[in-house]
Order: structure tokens, then sequence, then C-alpha cells
């Protein structure tokens, strides 16, 4: 028999079947009632979702409290008065259920037009993460809360590490969920080959997640794990089922293969500090040819100035030498001209001389001669 739980606003504290919180547009409400065969003491309210079961077998329908997949609203209102029914999240409405409703079939949003005072509308989700669901008149509404309790197990995934040491042991990690990818808190199998699985242990913090210790062989090679389900009811026109999964480990000698990584590492180091050394023998002769080539350049450079300073000390020498050679030779002509002209000079001025001596001797005989034509006598 069905159980209900009703919502009234106005009439919380003479509600039996529990507290449902709800948002009111205005201060007028909406009753609704909620009908579930699903589970029951859930309050509506966003911390306390109303809860039902996911469709997992395709099939929305309300006959049987363990196969319950909907919640029944129904709104209670004055007659012919439009009800709208509004969801947001995964749940979807519907206006009618049965065995030929599937999960293709829903609205985020339905409006009924009652003939009389009740408005019905179904409602189911996929997910077990919260949906809300708001049911409204002109100037009055209500808001529930409600999400998906999973169904059976229908995919197993695995985890393992890549590789392991010898004698040692990996973590695998399996995940199962529902048909719509819903956690599931179903343990699966787990298994090894080549190893040795340990005890299948849930998670503590999350839900349809499994931890299982593998110990490997002592010796390298590979070792294979597999997680497994019990096969679900098939449901061929939703989805199909993985009920297994594996993955392999490769076993290795790490202690070995570090071992062999530094014996490799250090030949690297090795080659690497001899190239360096050999670089540095290359650059250290380039460097000390350069320097000898400089070196050399330079004393050429050295051995050219010596030189040029000598040339330069020689001009200068001869530049003196011949200053004085020409000073003597200008002293010298200045001299002989001096002499010559002074000898030029005598010889004039004797010449002169007897030039007036004789001019006088001939004007005082001629004075003599003629007293009254005196020539003047030369001084």
């Amino acid at each position: 028999m069905n159980s209900f739980k009703k919502i009234a606003l106005g009439l919380v504290a003479a509600m039996t079947l529990g507290t449902l919180v709800v948002t009111p547009a205005s201060a007028n409400t909406v009753s609704v009632a909620v009908t579930t065969k699903a589970v029951d003491a859930d309050t509506g309210a966003i911390a306390a979702p109303l809860t039902v079961n996911v469709p997992f077998d395709n099939v929305i329908s309300d006959t049987a409290t363990a196969t319950s997949e909907v919640l029944t609203l129904t709104a209670t209102v004055p007659s012919g008065t439009t009800v709208t029914f509004t969801t947001v999240g995964n749940a979807k409405l519907l206006t009618a259920i049965g065995s030929t409703v599937s999960t293709a079939s829903g609205v985020t949003t339905l409006t009924v037009t009652p003939a009389a005072t009740t408005a019905v509308a179904y409602l189911y989700t996929t997910s077990t993460t919260a949906s809300a669901v708001t049911v409204s008149v002109l100037g009055a509404s209500t808001t529930l809360y409600v999400k998906g309790i999973a169904g059976p197990a229908f995919n197993v995934a695995l985890s393992v590490p890549a590789s392991g040491n010898i004698g040692g042991t990996v973590t695998a990690v399996a995940t199962v969920t529902d048909i719509f990818g819903n956690p599931k808190a179903t343990a699966p199998t787990v298994t090894a080959i080549n190893a040795t699985a340990g005890t299948v242990t849930a998670d503590a913090l999350v839900v349809g997640k499994y931890n299982t210790v593998i110990t490997l062989p002592a010796t390298g090679g590979s070792s294979a794990v597999g997680a497994s389900i019990t096969a679900p009811t098939a449901v061929p026109t939703l989805a199909t089922a993985v009920t297994s999964a594996s993955a392999i480990v490769s076993v290795v000698d790490l202690a070995g293969a570090l071992a062999t990584a530094n014996t490799a590492l250090a030949t690297e180091k090795a080659g690497r500090a001899a190239d360096a050394a050999a670089a540095a023998t290359a650059l250290a002769a380039a460097v000390k040819a350069e320097q000898d080539k400089a070196a050399a350049a330079a004393l050429t450079a050295a051995a050219d100035l010596v030189k040029a300073n000598a040339e330069i000390a020689k001009l200068k020498a001869d530049a003196v030498t011949a200053k004085a050679a020409a000073d003597k030779a200008l002293a010298d002509a200045t001299a002989a001209h001096a002499a010559e002209l002074a000898k030029v000079k005598a010889d004039n001025d004797a010449a002169i001389a007897a030039m007036k001596k004789a001019f006088n001797s001939l004007a005082t005989k001629w004075n003599k001669k003629n007293p009254t034509a005196k020539v003047a006598l030369v001084k």
C-alpha cells in the first residue's frame, strides 16, 4: 500500500509524515501531496531530499515498493486552475507512467489544467545528485528536492599502477557504477594471475570505490589483475553492461634497475667528464696557440718599432749634421761675400780716389791757366 507525504506550508506542524522545506513565491502556498513506494521519511528539503529508485530497467513504473521509480506529485488547487511543474537538474516530468514509458521520455516543464481540484504529474530522475521541482500556480509555489537511489551494479572499472617492484605490492582500485554512472556500493571480485590479491576494501570516503592490495611475485615479469561484478538483468535498449575489467602490471627489479641506471649514469658522467677534459685541453691548446701567435706578433711589432726608432734617430742626426753644414756653408758664403764686397768697395774707393786726384790735378792746372774760368775741385 502506498505511503503518502503531504506538503502544506501553512500546515507544517499538523503533518504526520515529516516536514518538507519549501520555497514560496509569495505569502500564498500550493498544497502538494507526494506519493512514493521507494523509501520513506524524507523531508524534501535541500538537506534531506525525497528519494526514489532510478529507472535502471529503462521502464518507468510504480508497481512495487522495491522497484518504484517515480514520485507522484498531486497539487490541490481550485477547480480548473492551471498548475505548472518545473524541474532543475536531472529530474524529468511525465503525464503518465507504465511499461511502455522509458527514460527517453519526460520534460523539464509540464503544465496541467485539471478538470477537478487536483493536478497530477509524475517525476523520475537518473541521478543520485539532488534535483529540484517547483509546483506553482499564479501567486503561489512549493519547491521540493529529490535525488535518485542508484540501481544495481552495472559497470566496473579498474585502475592499477603500470609497474611494481618484485616482491612488493601495488593497490588496485575498482569503481562500480549503475547503468547511469551513479556510484554503487557493491563490492567487486578482484583476482590476480602471477600475483596475490588481498581483501577487497571499500573506500572510506568515496562510494563505489574499492581498494585491493596486490602482492607481486619475487621474480620479474608481468602480473594480471581483474575485477568483475555479477551481470545484471540485460537492458538492451539502454546500454551494454561492463561486468569485468583487467590490467597488466609489469613486475620489475627496481633495485637492480636502479643499480643499472646508476651505473649507466656513472658511465655517462665519466664520458661527459672525459669529453669535458678533452674539450678543456683543446681549448687550452687553442688559447696557447693564439697567445703565442699574439706574442710573436707583439715581438715583431716591437722589433719594427726599434728599427723605426733607430731610423728616426739617424734621420734626426743627419738633419742636425746637414743643418750644421748648411749653417757653415752659409757663414762661409756670407764671410766670402763680405770680403768680396769689402775688396770691391776698397777697389772702388781707390779708383774714385785716383779719379778725384787726377781730376783735381787737371783742375788745378786748368785753374792756373784759366783764372777766370776756374773749376771746383772734387773733395
